[in-house]
């Protein structure tokens, strides 16, 4: 849990008479919670045709439509917008409807791919405009996210996801969502979508990596769980906890690829989610750069998923729905001060998943990256107050992140049903106000 006392006594109604703006506690899934905890409202623009299967999946999940009140969602189809008057269509509709989203609510807009008409690419571009800075201006904890989406996608996953809590610390960010890649996956379990699954997650000791672990286990994953030999206490505890198992290994050693492939072979015969989570830091001005700082970040970051992520695709070992998913980060992005090492990894990562996404679209793979903002973990428990405080701030959401927050980005692209979003940068920053 964050230790946010800032947060915690703005919740306080006598600190709020002082002036004090209220920090938000955001809505996070708890195994069992409803995708929604109250009504919402489905709009479209023209023949938009999300629309219906979007209120199917609400009336699936138990949500109720309601043109009255309050709502905990507002859901806009605007795939078939083409023109500046469908765009002010949708003004029309967004207007009235985002006054009525709740604390915590969620506003979720489906645009289509910009076409080659020079007005209708403008007008699908639009909503990208439109979505960020809705994201800057809802309230309490509500969040804004755009799904850019192909007539044939299947948008599914996407939509649980943007809907429930597992995206409460993902906002004002822009995701294209495509045909699902690979053959159709069996129905899942919603409460365990990712039963019958082996996840690998490297760096799993503590930290990011162990929510990661954790979370992907408690949606059904079978977890192995790979760290340092010097972390092989705490790598065995996160085995113990997720009921998996743990392989002390150093990814950046000469055989750490085929020890990996080894290990999965024996014990699982297959794999199906690969977590590139492992990293390091060696901070310094580039100005003072050593090539031994350069050289292990860029070895641990982003030389070793390049090695293992060869080997793994060059073997029969990743499944037909197989889900790569490597963690990055807003500084590969954004870049910062004294890490020009782990920005050039972080940033290397966002390229080589773009460019093997299409590669391996074919094997039905798919590969995307989960970019971190401000997180609270130990590490950041030890930083000085101001920049503590700087950090936690500079977002849309006004506070810092959780590593379950990661961790559910994670199982959303891990699952079987996503198979449409492949390429993907998502950001999991509050809408950090540093970087794109």
């Amino acid at each position: 849990m964050s230790n946010d006392t800032f947060r915690d006594l703005s919740q306080n109604p006598l600190v709020q008479r002082l002036g004090v703006p209220r920090i938000p506690v955001l809505r996070r899934h708890a195994v069992g919670a409803p995708l929604l905890d109250g009504p919402a409202v489905v709009g479209a623009i023209g023949a938009g045709r999300f629309a219906e299967p979007v209120r199917a999946l609400l009336e699936e999940a138990g949500v109720t439509e309601t043109t009255e009140g309050k709502v905990a969602a507002v859901v806009l189809d605007a795939t078939a917008a083409t023109t500046l008057d469908d765009l002010s269509a949708a003004q029309a509709f967004l207007t009235p409807a985002v006054k009525r989203l709740a604390p915590n609510g969620r506003l979720l807009v489906l645009a289509p791919e910009p076409s080659d008409d020079p007005e209708a690419a403008a007008v699908a571009h639009a909503f990208d405009g439109i979505v960020r800075s809705a994201a800057k201006e809802v309230r309490a904890g509500a969040t804004a996210n755009l799904l850019v989406v192909t007539p044939d996608a299947d948008v599914a996953s996407s939509v649980r996801f943007f809907l429930s809590g597992r995206s409460a610390y993902v906002d004002g960010q822009v995701v294209h969502v495509g045909a699902p890649v690979g053959p159709p996956p069996a129905e899942s379990d919603e409460e365990h979508p990712l039963a019958g699954r082996v996840a690998v997650v490297t760096g799993a000791a503590r930290g990011i990596g162990a929510a990661i672990a954790e979370t992907l286990a408690r949606d059904g994953a079978t977890i192995v769980a790979v760290d340092v030999p010097a972390a092989g206490e705490s790598l065995a505890a996160v085995a113990n906890r997720t009921g998996g198992t743990a392989l002390q290994l150093d990814i950046t050693a000469a055989d750490a690829a085929d020890r990996l492939l080894a290990h999965l072979r024996e014990r699982h015969g297959r794999v199906d989610v690969v977590v590139h989570n492992a990293g390091i830091t060696r901070d310094k001005l580039l100005a003072n750069m050593d090539a031994d700082r350069w050289n292990a970040v860029l070895a641990v970051n982003l030389r070793a998923q390049l090695a293992i992520n060869a080997a793994l695709l060059g073997s029969d070992l990743l499944s037909d729905t197989g889900r790569i998913v490597c963690v990055a980060s807003t500084s590969g992005i954004a870049g910062n001060r004294g890490q020009t090492n782990y920005a050039a990894s972080k940033a290397g990562v966002i390229g080589m998943v773009r460019a093997l996404a299409p590669q391996v679209a074919a094997k039905g793979v798919t590969v995307n990256a989960v970019a971190p903002g401000f997180i609270e973990t130990a590490m950041t428990a030890t930083m000085p107050l101001a920049t503590r405080e700087g950090g936690r701030r500079i977002n849309s959401l006004r506070q810092g992140g959780l590593p379950v927050d990661v961790a559910e980005t994670v199982g959303w692209l891990g699952r079987a049903e996503s198979g449409g979003v492949t390429g993907q940068v998502v950001r999991v920053c509050g809408q950090s106000l540093i970087g794109a």
